[in-house]
């Protein structure tokens, strides 16, 4: 349905006749000296990058990990809750 609506405002925004614009460009403006205008592909390819090392991201990101994965492997070998505090528990239940 979005699509239809949205097809059907572009086709009559087609059909307009934008002939009261074209008088609207004074003769200064149009007589006025514009820059030239230059191919993007230069300035990208000598522009500095936005600071960000995808080596140093993906080596501080495997650090993360492994010190992440450690602390996982030395949690899992102690048990969270020693047997006197799960029978406190277990009584303050009931």
């Amino acid at each position: 349905m979005r699509a239809a609506c949205i097809t059907l405002l572009l086709a009559l925004t087609a059909c307009a006749k934008f002939s009261d614009i074209d008088g609207t460009i004074s003769d200064d403006l149009t007589d006025t000296n514009y820059p030239p205008l230059v191919p993007l592909d230069p300035l990208l390819t000598s522009a500095y990058p936005a600071g960000v090392d995808p080596n140093r991201t993906t080596q501080n990101l495997e650090a993360r990990v492994s010190a992440l994965k450690a602390r996982t492997r030395d949690m899992k070998k102690h048990e969270p809750i020693d047997t006197n505090a799960q029978l406190r528990l277990r009584s303050g239940m009931r």
